[in-house]
């Protein structure tokens, strides 16, 4: 499991390649560097309890999601403000809301 905040670098354009490889699904968000993801869900309860179990693992990480949900999908964007960009954090949590669904 990911561990509490430390703190990182961006990640170069040698690192993000593989590190984006690693998390299928993910795309870079348009004009920020940052990643970006929308999931799908049954219906609003599913959708919330996803968001639960992420927002656990981000309090736990002080790591925060930029995220919104409407009735049955969940929108995520991540980046690290704290450096103003994607770093081995981002990949981290990226890859546990992966293995959430």
């Amino acid at each position: 499991m990911p561990e509490k905040r430390e703190t990182g670098k961006r990640l170069t354009d040698d690192q993000r390649r593989p590190a984006l490889e690693t998390i299928p699904g993910w795309a870079s968000a348009e004009g920020r560097d940052a990643i970006v993801r929308r999931f799908k869900f049954k219906n609003f309860n599913e959708a919330f309890g996803f968001m639960t179990q992420v927002a656990l693992m981000a309090e736990k990480m002080d790591h925060h999601p930029e995220w919104s949900n409407v009735y049955d999908r969940v929108d995520i964007l991540l980046t690290s403000h704290d450096i103003g960009g994607l770093s081995e954090r981002d990949i981290r949590l990226a890859r546990f809301i992966d293995s959430l669904v």
